[in-house]
Formats: structure tokens, C-alpha cells, sequence
């Protein structure tokens, strides 16, 4: 099972269960299709993980085989925002279908989805498991004092009589017993930019870096986007190697920056009011790209659907091992009987 908040969803509108499920699928791609159709809600759907319970196809086989379930409609992978402001988490969902959906429908059921989480934002609280943000440290005499207030009581003072304005003496600059007040931390934007080395080994930025980048990332945060989507927005459908992490972190910041959003005071009158929050981004099945549903069609972005290209043969089918289809088929065989006696 995955963490809680993640893993698969069973999307509405599925016919019953029947035997012949899945049976206009290749081989390899029913074997991994019915494998997930029974897995419950909050089932790990990663790659890794579903090539560890399936042990005849190795990742890079699953990898292409969900690619391929997304395309056939069968399944969308997004990511949901919960929470709101600054507690707003995203979290990501494998939204699984039985029977086939083309892009329409999906597209309308992750609008009614988002729909639903714009409109109660509060509803579905972060993960219990996500660690929050760590409170800015308390002053030396803040902590001094709660510390004295539970063990030692206080010692009453006598009221000090206000001097006279004429015989007060200067006020000196600082009292002695204030600690100094410490400088101000880094900003939002900038440890974000200082969080993706963390997030992916292949930028790694410096703090002079940061320091560089920090006015354009915070102008993405000043457009109303959080600091997880501007750094998923940064890691997302990276090249292999990556060789000026600089450059290339300038060039993303530049190119794919989002739109303003007008704010309700300078609309017009009559105009019809803002479309709800965008709280489910789709991503890319292929590379993780995220992006709106809109913008994915068959569940992927523009340059993997230019490179997705099976080979098949005349029949329009992937060609297929005869054992390797024998062995599937005693391994879906042993999978449906061991369900029945669960």
C-alpha cells in the first residue's frame, strides 16, 4: 500500500467485472492491466513497485506497458492539491478505469474533480505523514520565560511610578538584557531553488545560484503558483544528464513561467467570475511532464506522443512470444484463483 493520500483510484462508470476483461490488449499489457485492476484503492502504482510484484517483466517493460494502458484509456496519472495557502501539499493519484474512457471523458471527470476540490479545498487535510514546516525559532528570553513560568513562579514586582517627561532620563539604545535581533531568512523562492538539488541529484545548484535565480522563481510564486509545484515544475521530464543545471534552471524559469491571473478587483462588471483553482494537474505517463488534462491527450505530452510508436506488426498488434504468452496465461490463471480463495 502506498502512503497514505497516494496511490491508485478507482475512476466511476466501470462495467462489472467479466472474464474475458482486457482481452483486445496485447499480452504483456493485459497480464499488467488485470494485475491492477485488482489491486484496492491506495495501492502502490509506481514502476518499481509493480515490477517487484510482477517479476516477469522487468521496469522498463511496465513503464511501457502503462504508457500503453494510458493510451487505450484505462488510465491517467495526476497530481491533487490538498490543503490550501501555505499548507497546500500535492499529492498523486493513479486514476484507474476497467473499461476504457477516451479523452473527453477524461477530461470531464478530472474537471468535475477539480471541481469538487476547489469548491472545499479544506476538506482533504494533508497527509498525516508529511512533516510540517519547521516554526522559526523562539527568542532566548521567549523561551526563558515559558520555562520559568512552569517551574519557578515569578517574582512580583513593585509597580514602577512613570517619571516626569522633564526628569526621565534618555532611553538608551537597546536594553540590556534583549538579545540581538537576527537577520532576516532566506525567502520562499530562494529555498526552493535550494531544494532541487535534493529533489533531483541532476541540479544541483549553488547558493550563488540561488541567489541569481531567486528573482525569477520568485516571480512564479508572486503568480500564485506554491513552492512543490514551482519545484515539480522544474524536476519534471528532465534529459539524462543535465550540464549547466544553471543554465538550464534560467531557461525553465524563463520559458515556461504561468500566466498572471487578474485578481477580482480589475474584472469588469458583469464579467463572469474566475474558473476555480486549479487543484489536479495530469502528468505525463511517460516522463512525468505535468500539465492540463487538456494539453494530454492519451494521457501524454506533446514530444512522447511524437516518440510513442509500438511495433506492431500487420494486425496492429504488439508480435508476441508463444510461450511468453502460455506463461502469462498459467501466471493470470494462479493470480484469479488465489482472489477467489482470499
Amino acid at each position: 500500500m502506498a502512503k497514505p493520500g497516494y496511490g491508485k483510484r478507482t475512476a466511476p462508470d466501470q462495467r462489472p467485472r467479466m472474464p474475458h476483461d482486457f482481452s483486445l490488449l496485447p499480452v504483456r499489457e493485459r497480464y499488467v492491466a488485470a494485475f491492477v485492476d485488482h489491486l484496492p484503492d491506495g495501492a502502490m502504482m509506481s514502476v518499481k513497485e509493480l515490477a517487484k510484484q510482477l517479476p516477469l517483466y522487468g521496469q522498463q517493460a511496465i513503464s511501457s506497458a502503462l504508457t500503453a494502458l494510458s493510451v487505450a484509456g484505462h488510465l491517467r496519472r495526476v497530481r491533487c492539491a490538498v490543503g490550501a495557502g501555505d499548507e497546500m501539499r500535492w499529492v498523486f493519484h493513479t486514476f484507474w478505469s476497467r473499461t476504457a474512457h477516451d479523452n473527453e471523458w477524461w477530461i470531464a471527470y478530472l474537471a468535475t474533480e477539480n471541481t469538487k476540490r476547489a469548491a472545499a479545498p479544506d476538506s482533504a487535510p494533508p497527509p498525516p505523514w508529511v512533516p510540517d514546516e519547521e516554526a522559526p525559532p523562539a527568542p532566548e528570553d521567549a523561551g526563558t520565560e515559558q520555562g520559568a513560568e512552569s517551574t519557578v513562579v515569578p517574582q512580583q514586582r513593585p509597580p514602577v511610578q512613570p517619571p516626569d517627561a522633564e526628569t526621565a532620563p534618555p532611553a538608551p539604545d537597546a536594553a540590556p538584557d534583549m538579545p540581538p535581533r537576527s537577520e532576516a531568512g532566506p525567502s520562499p523562492a530562494y529555498l526552493a531553488l535550494a531544494r532541487l538539488g535534493h529533489e533531483d541529484r541532476r541540479l544541483p545548484l549553488s547558493a550563488g545560484d540561488c541567489a541569481e535565480l531567486e528573482p525569477l522563481a520568485a516571480e512564479w510564486l508572486a503568480r500564485g503558483v506554491s513552492v512543490d509545484y514551482l519545484i515539480s515544475a522544474l524536476t519534471a521530464g528532465l534529459p539524462t544528464q543535465v550540464d549547466s543545471p544553471l543554465g538550464f534552471t534560467r531557461k525553465r524559469l524563463t520559458d515556461k513561467i504561468p500566466p498572471r491571473i487578474p485578481t477580482a478587483n480589475s474584472t469588469s462588471p458583469g464579467a463572469p467570475g474566475p474558473a476555480p483553482a486549479r487543484r489536479i494537474l495530469i502528468e505525463c505517463t511517460d516522463c512525468g511532464r505535468p500539465g492540463q488534462p487538456e494539453a494530454l491527450p492519451d494521457g501524454l505530452c506533446r514530444p512522447c506522443r511524437t516518440t510513442h510508436q509500438p511495433n506492431t506488426d500487420n494486425t496492429g498488434q504488439a508480435p508476441v512470444d508463444p510461450t511468453e504468452t502460455a506463461d502469462i496465461e498459467a501466471r493470470m490463471a494462479n493470480l484469479r484463483d488465489l482472489l477467489r480463495t482470499v
